[in-house]
């Protein structure tokens, strides 16, 4: 398979979502008291914490989602 045609799982389905994807993602790191590097880089944070901010993403997501689709339907 070429590289144009691998879709990468990283890659945003909806791409105006990334500025809000961003914002949660700091606000996530601060609430669990984790520095973001302001350069971009983070190879100097440690994998538990941006596996954590990632994990914590997740459960925010699903929670929106989750509220979401109950008021559709109810």
């Amino acid at each position: 398979m070429s590289q144009s045609n691998n879709r990468s799982s990283n890659s945003l389905v909806v791409p105006q979502a990334a500025g809000a994807l961003e914002q949660l993602k700091f606000e996530i790191a601060q609430e669990l008291g984790i520095a973001i590097p302001q350069d971009g880089y983070y190879g100097h944070v440690a994998t538990r914490d941006t596996g954590s901010i990632g994990g914590y993403i997740t459960k925010r997501l699903v929670t929106i989602a989750e509220q979401s689709l109950a008021g559709q339907y109810h």
